[in-house]
């Protein structure tokens, strides 16, 4: 194990600084480090793995609820959910594999998520993705290009789910300038599982094997945890090697291989191999409980020839898994992987020295000890200054902009990418595999699946509003939490917990890492108001290209549950002559609002402070107002106001509407007032439902009853026809514009 040379450009391409290679040296009792042990280092201390620059700052969050089985710190979270069952989920980030290489960068985000979950022993029910891209209006370059990248990413998103017989059932997409050169891609996934099933990423027991399984190994992903802890340049594009390989059809083997072998009593514990592959598996399963291990790389399958111990170690191959298999199983468990066509090897055992001790053709490669690598990376805490830009973005209000027509407004706002329906994406993926999907992508609002095994539904909806959270971090990252929750809440469904997924710039910039901090406070504030603790979850920082940020975009996806699948309330219109009514406030806030970006092009503004209790009794009426039969649909008020959720919710129905609003001046009807709601109820129910809003002090106004040939709010409106026309056709027109 000789001393490496040209060390400063070593240290250089593994984005490791002076001050970390000197503890390295120190952590090793003086000796310094070969190429293997600096590629494991540099991989555990990467902002991917190690969250070194957030830790700091995730600390704190809610995570603990008596319905909470599982917290950060495992593959996923786990929820109980009633009945001997219990909800697994979590949110991942792929984003600068996807910007790279679309197809692949995101069909492999699918996979690792898909992996995070069945590691745990659930099977995978749901999936949702969220979205973000740059300009694709327009015959500029990076307009073609940023369409070629949501073509590339849906297909990749549709290709490794379909396959994989997981049904995608909604999502979000949402486009911005700002994220013209570094697109966000987050995928969500969630399995259902028995509560006294579920297993964790942990090797112990001295002597128990450590055993290999899935597909050979390749030298596809090489770096790619280090990859994604860096900024984007000119020279990124040069980065596709690092970028994973995924095969959905091994995937699905391995999926209902490992489901096979949790029915057994062979395992100890199971990771998934993920960022940085074989090293952060193995490290972090020996870390979680002090134990040591050995490792024979020659025993590793691998996919190529001449292969190294380097290569093993940080390769990010895809459909891996490593298991810690109880002493006597290993046959079997090699068996079961065999049966499925699967590679499986026993390549090391546990021992009790917390050092991980890697071996090649019988020679010691790296000797390191595994508490220091796992558990102790470097917390930084890197200088936070408020962001220069928000003292101008804050002084403006929607009255330093000339007047418009609120016709003129309006048909601008129906055919904004923010609004419009997104068929063309989810078309592509499978929504109804598994025959489960209640409430699917188009419908509106959260979605939704039945549990077969209680009779009840699960809800989900991913949620972020990237403008709010530009012009004031914290309160926007808090209304992404009330958002996903809001959404849920309007299934009928009570919100239970959280999964985040917090896409921020360069945490070397200190204004970023304002932004950041802020949004974790925010978080942590609406979390623990609304009693919807985090329990897992993902930090992606660097995105960022030629030294411009995207903006904060703290992704968050609410899971939630209904008592019963048949109480699972839709979000368009049910019945003509039922009446249409606006639960809540108008107060004609317009800070972050997509009126001034598609009228003026700008992000300006500011947040009100939040009332929760508000948020929180809304939430309440509607649930039990749904649980007494009383509505017949809900949807939220939400970005352009109650002129787009009314128009939104004729369009999916087919259904016109009237609707007189009452407001302050008339283009509140595109305002973006916080905890609003819009509920369909049927004359004979309205007079119960008035009572109930009463007594939890929330006012409700009939403002019109469905039904028409037209979409009319106040003095706007168009013809149910043309306004279906656009909600329906116009992303397609777009997206399609070069083919």
């Amino acid at each position: 194990m000789s001393q490496i040379e040209n060390l400063d450009e070593v240290l250089k391409k593994h984005k490791l600084s002076k001050p970390e290679y000197e503890e390295i040296v120190r952590i090793l009792d003086g000796r310094h480090p070969n190429i293997v042990e600096i590629g494991i280092f540099s991989a555990m201390w990467s902002e991917h793995c190690s969250y070194k620059s957030s830790k700091k700052y995730l600390n704190g969050f809610p995570t603990k609820a008596p319905w909470v089985i599982q917290g950060p710190g495992e593959n996923a979270g786990v929820i109980d959910i009633g009945d001997g069952m219990a909800a697994v989920f979590k949110m991942e980030s792929h984003n600068h594999p996807s910007y790279i290489e679309p197809f692949q960068g995101a069909a492999t985000g699918v996979g690792g998520i898909l992996r995070d979950v069945f590691t745990m022993g659930a099977r995978p029910v749901a999936n949702l993705n969220a979205l973000r891209f740059g300009t694709v209006k327009g015959n500029s370059d990076t307009a073609k290009y940023q369409r070629h990248l949501v073509r590339g990413v849906v297909e990749g998103i549709g290709s490794y789910g379909n396959c994989m017989g997981v049904p995608t059932i909604g999502g979000e997409v949402s486009f911005d300038e700002c994220y013209n050169g570094n697109i966000l891609v987050n995928a969500f996934s969630l399995g259902l599982v028995k509560s006294d099933e579920i297993f964790l990423g942990v090797a112990s027991g001295v002597g128990n094997s450590i055993i290999y399984v899935g597909s050979k190994t390749g030298r596809d992903g090489l770096g790619g945890a280090v990859m994604s802890s860096d900024s984007f340049t000119e020279e990124s594009k040069s980065l596709r090697p690092t970028v994973q390989v995924g095969d959905p059809f091994t995937e699905k083997l391995l999926l209902e291989a490992c489901l096979e072998l949790f029915k057994t009593d062979h395992v100890v514990g199971i990771q998934d191999m993920g960022a940085a592959g074989l090293t952060s598996s193995s490290f972090e399963m020996a870390g979680k409980t002090g134990a040591g291990i050995i490792m024979n790389l020659d025993k590793v399958p691998a996919r190529e020839e001449g292969m190294m111990p380097y290569e093993f170690m940080l390769s990010e191959s895809q459909e891996r898994m490593l298991i810690c298999a109880k002493q006597g199983s290993e046959q079997a468990i090699i068996d079961i992987f065999k049966k499925w066509e699967l590679d499986a090897a026993i390549i090391g055992e546990v021992t009790d020295t917390g050092r991980m001790e890697l071996f090649w053709h019988g020679e010691k490669c790296a000797d390191m000890p595994i508490a220091p690598v796992s558990e102790e990376a470097p917390i930084l805490d890197r200088p936070t200054m408020r962001p220069q830009y928000l003292e101008a973005v804050n002084a403006k209000t929607v009255n330093d902009y000339p007047s418009v027509s609120d016709q003129e407004a309006y048909e601008k706002l129906l055919a904004s990418l923010e609004v419009v329906d997104k068929a063309w994406i989810y078309n592509q993926y499978d929504s109804m595999v598994q025959t489960n999907t209640a409430k699917g992508p188009g419908s509106l609002d959260a979605s939704c699946i039945r549990i077969k095994e209680n009779g009840k539904a699960l809800a989900m909806s991913s949620d972020c509003n990237p403008r709010y959270c530009y012009i004031d971090p914290k309160r926007g990252a808090a209304l992404a939490v009330v958002e996903s929750g809001r959404n849920v809440a309007m299934s009928g469904a009570r919100p239970l917990a959280i999964t985040d997924c917090l896409n921020f710039g360069n945490p070397e910039n200190p204004e970023v890492m304002w932004q950041f901090a802020q949004g974790c406070e925010g978080i942590k504030e609406a979390c623990a108001e609304l009693d919807t603790p985090v329990v897992s979850g993902n930090v992606s920082l660097y995105n960022e290209t030629n030294g411009v940020s995207v903006f904060p975009t703290p992704a968050i996806a609410m899971v939630g549950l209904n008592e019963c699948e048949s109480r699972v309330l839709p979000s368009a219109f049910r019945q003509e002559g039922d009446y249409v009514v606006l639960l809540g406030n108008t107060k004609g806030e317009f800070g972050g609002s997509l009126y001034i970006k598609e009228l003026f092009g700008e992000t300006v503004g500011s947040l009100p402070s939040f009332d929760y209790s508000g948020e929180l009794r809304l939430w309440e009426l509607v649930i039990e107002a749904n649980k007494k039969g009383l509505l017949k649909a809900a949807k939220d008020v939400n970005i352009g106001g109650i002129a787009i959720a009314l128009s939104k919710m004729a369009a999916v129905s087919g259904k016109g509407i009237t609707a007189k609003v009452e407001v302050d001046a008339s283009r509140d009807i595109f305002d973006e007032t916080q905890s609003r709601a819009i509920v369909e109820i049927s004359k004979e129910n309205m007079k119960a439902f008035a009572q109930m809003a009463i007594d939890l002090g929330i006012k409700a106004q009939i403002i019109g009853t469905v039904g028409g040939e037209s979409v009319k709010i106040n003095e706007v409106g168009l013809g149910l026809d043309k306004v279906k026309d656009i909600y329906f056709n116009t992303f397609a027109k777009t997206i399609e514009q070069d083919l």
